[in-house]
């Protein structure tokens, strides 16, 4: 089937993103059964749990996406690779690095909620990509169901420029299909598993608003070109053929500020009527940034421009690694230009090593069908590749070149964990490390105090499902202690300090004197160091060392132990001996001047502040504020939501926040629903930092 498409204008590679349980992966689902993937429509929960997407074992048990799952298909002369990706907060990297490679995204709502909060998270990751999108308003057959609430909520969180194409005939349970305003014609369904949809007239009473919903379609179009808006203007909406329609339609969703929205019950029939929005109006490879990749060349330091095109030398990113079970590591890879082919050499851009490429598979989930080659502007996986991570390059060693890094937060939960028997010791760090390769929002490191293993993620969730997939995956039974807060240090005042660094107590001796001025960074800059001695009075080849034995002591904190961030560092003065003088001796004097000069410059303790979004009936209301302002929050702002429900948005330090979710269920008897993600590290006040300090000084 693969080689039968070979023209870029008929690619599509998509994202379906969205807010937790709006149904991402049943609408996946219902697509890959309509496009001939599948026999039937897989539940995400209950006993079925075959979802084809959610194919890990603790997705299944939970009914959540937890990694992004791609899926080749076909819909009427178009290759689509589709990307199932996660709604939950914790998850939020897997869809980040998905939107880092993908052309456009269909923004799955749930049509009882509306806009919620992740989906402005999700939203916001399209936005910052550039990515093209369509709305599909999910769920409006079942009770509270509302497709125009759910476009109101789409106007006021998140574009006003989101505009029907579809409208829903029915309400509620009674949904049976859409009018689409192009064509204006009615598609209908006895049953949303019918096997086709019914063309014919719009009912009579819904004439009406059609047509003033598609003279608003038409004054949006004809913004996207001056002689179709003129011809508008001249000549009437009348005359604006439907192919002129469309390809002013298309030019605006490219753009990227422009959404279409469509909505139905994502598990049926009507899903065919999405697939026709992603094939008509959602870029290919060559609509991208005009079919162009940009990248560094390593060698020169220059910008080189790639096309999508097979003759160009290869230029590809993997933005996936997976662990499988039967053929061991996947790389998911995306070709920007050039071919793939197996057996070829390639080179590692990011690290600067050759490899050559084993196998490849295109991915049917957790399905595969092996082929010789991924062609420009295609997605597939390649089996066995040794040293890579998510956002390495790859290129051909004739014509390097390295594509924009994928950036990720830093996690700001940990645990400490370890095996519950000797012989786990071993397969725990074996496990821990494939995981931490797969994942790069999770972490793994030793303290070197206490000699604990200690792993970090986005949140409690995903800490548990690390450990329950090393139980599973690695069979390793590990215990584990309480969630801990990454807390970090910085300063907020500037000195001066002498680090010298002498020692001559027999055989040869140590020397190392620098001057060092530590002065605040811009917050998000990190640690920055900055060489500005003036003649010899320390040589080039000790500096290196200085910034090491600074960087060293950073990450090891000052006042606390926590890693010191966002630090300017500047080597201005120092001297050395011609004798004495040596690498380590430097090293130390850095070292000893970062102790100094750390305590000098007025540190503080930092610590992450997540922003949350509380759905509560308005009876519990008092009690969900009380609550947070009892956890050192504070509340940001409150709207009312449809059903006497109000949305209270907040600010929290991450440290009071365990155990949240079971608390507010306590106090609305279950009715009241959460969502939280990292907003900034903060100052902690004072009061509570000295107590942060006292117990890890006492540990």
């Amino acid at each position: 089937m693969a080689s039968e498409i070979k023209d870029l204008s008929k690619f599509r590679n998509i994202g379906i993103i969205a807010h937790i349980d709006a149904g991402k992966t049943t609408t996946s689902e219902a697509i890959l059964y309509r496009t001939g993937l599948k026999h039937k429509i897989s539940l995400v929960k209950g006993d079925d749990g075959g979802a084809t997407t959610d194919w890990m074992e603790q997705e299944k048990e939970r009914g959540i996406t937890i990694t992004s799952a791609a899926v080749t298909t076909y819909w009427k002369g178009h290759k689509i690779n589709i990307i199932d990706t996660p709604g939950h907060i914790d998850f939020t990297a897997e869809v980040e690095r998905s939107l880092r490679v993908l052309d456009g995204a269909v923004v799955v709502f749930d049509g009882k909620m509306g806009v919620e909060a992740q989906s402005e998270t999700v939203w916001r990751q399209a936005t910052k990509y550039g990515v093209p999108r369509i709305c599909f308003v999910n769920k409006i057959n079942q009770i509270g169901g509302d497709f125009y609430k759910s476009l109101d909520s789409i106007h006021k969180r998140l574009s006003k420029n989101a505009i029907a194409i579809h409208l829903p005939i029915g309400f509620e349970k009674d949904i049976c299909g859409v009018v689409d305003l192009i064509d204006m014609k009615a598609y209908t369904y006895k049953d949303y598993a019918d096997h086709e949809l019914t063309v014919g007239d719009i009912p009579a009473d819904m004439l009406e608003k059609a047509k003033n919903a598609r003279s608003m379609l038409i004054e949006e179009a004809v913004q996207a070109d001056e002689a179709l808006m003129e011809k508008f203007f001249n000549q009437g909406e009348e005359a604006i053929s439907e192919i002129e329609l469309k390809a002013a339609l298309r030019k605006r969703v490219l753009d990227g500020d422009f959404f279409l929205v469509t909505g139905g019950d994502g598990r049926g029939v009507i899903v065919e009527k999405v697939l026709d929005l992603v094939a008509d109006y959602l870029p290919s490879p060559l609509d991208r940034d005009q079919g162009q990749t940009v990248g560094i060349n390593p060698k020169t330091g220059e910008q080189e421009i790639r096309k999508a095109s097979d003759n160009e030398p290869l230029t590809a990113l993997a933005f996936k690694i997976a662990s499988d079970p039967f053929v061991g590591k996947l790389v998911f890879i995306r070709v920007y230009a050039g071919k793939l082919s197996s057996g070829s050499g390639v080179l590692n851009a990011t690290t600067g090593n050759k490899e050559r490429i084993g196998r490849i598979v295109r991915m049917f989930a957790d399905k595969r069908e092996e082929i010789s080659e991924i062609r420009a502007g295609d997605i597939a996986a390649v089996v066995g590749m040794k040293d890579v991570t998510t956002g390495t390059t790859i290129c051909d060693p004739a014509h390097p070149i390295h594509l924009e890094d994928i950036t990720f937060p830093e996690p700001p939960v940990s645990i400490a964990v370890e095996p519950k028997t000797k012989s786990d010791q071993e397969k725990m760090g074996l496990g821990l490390s494939k995981l931490a390769e797969e994942d790069p929002t999770f972490k793994v490191h030793t303290d070197e105090e206490t000699g604990q293993t200690i792993i970090s993620g986005m949140g409690e969730l995903h800490l548990e499902i690390i450990i329950d997939r090393l139980k599973k995956e690695h069979n390793v039974e590990a215990n584990t202690g309480a969630p801990q807060v990454a807390y970090r240090e910085t300063i907020r005042g500037t000195a001066e300090t002498q680090g010298k660094h002498v020692k001559q107590s027999g055989g040869s001796g140590q020397y190392g004197d620098v001057w060092v001025k530590f002065e605040p960074n811009e917050s998000g800059k990190g640690f920055e160091f900055i060489d500005q001695i003036k003649g010899g009075v320390v040589p080039q080849e000790f500096r290196k060392p200085v910034q090491k034995g600074i960087e060293e002591t950073l990450q090891g904190g000052v006042i606390a132990g926590y890693p010191v961030v966002d630090v300017k560092a500047t080597l201005y003065d120092g001297s050395y001996h011609d004798v004495d003088s040596n690498e380590l001796a430097f090293k130390l004097a850095g070292s000893l001047a970062t102790k100094a000069g750390i305590q000098k410059a007025n540190p503080v303790l930092l610590e992450p502040v997540m922003k949350m979004e509380i759905t509560t009936p308005e009876e519990f209301m008092g009690d969900v504020i009380g609550d947070i302002n009892s956890r050192r929050g504070r509340i940001d702002s409150m709207e009312d939501l449809s059903g006497g429900a109000k949305l209270i948005k907040a600010f929290c330090p991450l440290a009071n926040l365990f155990g949240y979710t079971s608390d507010l269920r306590s106090m609305s008897q279950g009715r009241a629903a959460s969502t939280m993600e990292l907003h900034a590290y903060e100052e902690v006040p004072p009061n509570v930092a000295q107590d942060i300090i006292e117990k890890r000084n006492t540990k």
